[in-house]
């Protein structure tokens, strides 16, 4: 595919405030993550005066009903009219068309869109909030990369939504972290072992064109989401990262599926990654989607003087702490932030605003590339059965969705069902190139 268009709009004049006190959003994907940012925008008053000015979904009751909750609870913010609610593949540009040069988009929709929005926005010289992950595979990735690189010469300010870098508890667990106060980190372990969420696990729906089902079910199908591996394991993997100070540089894996029946979605239900460090320090991650089984939700992290725990049960309240030897004893406790945390899902957009409205640097772009595709290099190992390097995921040729910039509602899918019904998954040690 040829370079992304934005790049060669790089002499365009830098843009950051918005014209005027008022900066204006656009939500593209008005689903509860999509919804969830405008709260999140609008619920913090440092952040001055912003208004929602348009809106765009391919679903119309998604897009009909984040527009009615959003108008209930911020009626003195949401000012989009009927013909700035826009349905259909194409619906990202009208919406963007509504906002001037340093205004804000949102992205929400499934990661797949993510560098073709992007795209758009650069070239319109738009201010960004995107989801995560902003990748699914090595070629998306690369594409993102040239994007963040476009973005930046362009003074664009550009938020992902990955709070947990900006979680008060975890930067200060960072802080003492490098200042040894574990000794050096030996051994990391992260957990997302939980029920069945989100979509994985997925039936036919033969009363919905194929398009649409997959984007319905985004969860299910790798080229949309890059499964539940990506969109609920990204978490826990960044903070490892965060508090390691580091990218890993492979990954081995197992995975596999169970009780799958007449369920016809791309996931495995349980994976174990082993990612390891430049240093040779590994990280072991262990996710889970099954009924009645052990659930923890949490992350660690071992050092030669002592054990910091990165969170606890959810992203929020982390509840981050340290303590003295490797067992989780009170009476062992060497420090622990206090109960009272600020929402990071707030906080990351009060450090966008600010970067916005006074013109100071801010692009998560290429970290939030980098660790999307760290986190498809440990589902990469699981679904091949095979060791992964960074370079080997980074440089791979498999573009899960190719053409999704041309895509339509009943145009062909990027996935088809084979005549049986079913979708190809992974076949670890069988299909050892691709991931399915």
């Amino acid at each position: 595919m040829t370079q992304p268009s934005a790049l060669t709009s790089l002499n365009a004049p830098g843009v950051h405030g918005a014209q005027g006190n008022t900066i204006q959003i656009a939500l593209i994907g008005c689903g509860g993550r999509g919804s969830g940012a405008v709260v999140d925008a609008l619920s913090s008053p440092e952040n001055g005066p912003l208004t929602l000015v348009a809106m765009a979904d391919i679903f119309p009751n998604r897009l009909a009903s984040s527009h009615a909750a959003l108008s209930g609870k911020f009626p003195g913010a949401i000012a989009v009219p009927e013909d700035q609610r826009f349905l259909g593949f194409d619906g990202y540009k009208k919406a963007m068309d509504c906002l001037r040069p340093g205004d804000i988009a949102i992205f929400a929709t499934p990661p797949a869109f993510r560098w073709v929005h992007f795209e758009y926005a650069i070239s319109k010289g738009l201010n960004v909030f995107m989801e995560k992950p902003v990748t699914v595979d090595g070629p998306t990735t690369r594409r993102m990369f040239a994007l963040a690189d476009a973005s930046v010469k362009k003074n664009l300010k550009v938020g992902v939504g990955l709070m947990c870098r900006h979680c008060d508890a975890r930067r200060e667990l960072q802080r003492r972290v490098r200042d040894g106060q574990i000794g050096e980190i030996v051994s990391m372990r992260a957990y997302r072992m939980q029920r069945p969420g989100g979509n994985v696990f997925v039936k036919p729906d033969p009363t919905m064109p194929e398009v649409m089902f997959q984007l319905r079910r985004f969860h299910a199908f790798l080229w949309a989401s890059g499964g539940v591996f990506s969109d609920y394991n990204i978490h826990n993997i960044d903070e490892c990262c965060m508090i390691k100070d580091a990218w890993p540089v492979k990954a081995h894996a197992v995975g596999a599926r169970h009780y799958r029946g007449d369920h016809v979605d791309q996931n495995l239900d349980v994976y174990s990654v082993e990612y390891t460090f430049p240093d040779g320090t590994r990280l072991h991650f262990d996710g889970r989607n099954l009924e009645n089984a052990y659930g923890e939700f949490a992350s660690y992290a071992h050092g030669t003087k002592g054990l910091a725990v990165i969170s606890t049960n959810r992203h929020t309240p982390a509840r981050c702490r340290i303590y003295d030897g490797q067992v989780m004893d009170d009476t062992r406790l060497a420090w622990a932030y206090p109960p009272e945390e600020r929402s990071p899902y707030r906080v990351e957009w009060v450090y966008l605003i600010d970067a916005i409205r006074n013109d100071r640097p801010w692009n998560e772009v290429r970290r939030g590339a980098q660790v999307s595709l760290i986190t498809s290099m440990g589902r990469m190992a699981a679904h091949t059965g095979r060791i992964v390097t960074y370079d080997e995921i980074l440089n791979s040729s498999h573009e899960f969705a190719p053409g999704v910039d041309a895509l339509t509602a009943e145009g062909p899918a990027p996935l088809l069902a084979g005549p049986d019904g079913r979708y190809p998954v992974p076949n670890p040690g069988l299909v050892t190139e691709r991931e399915y």
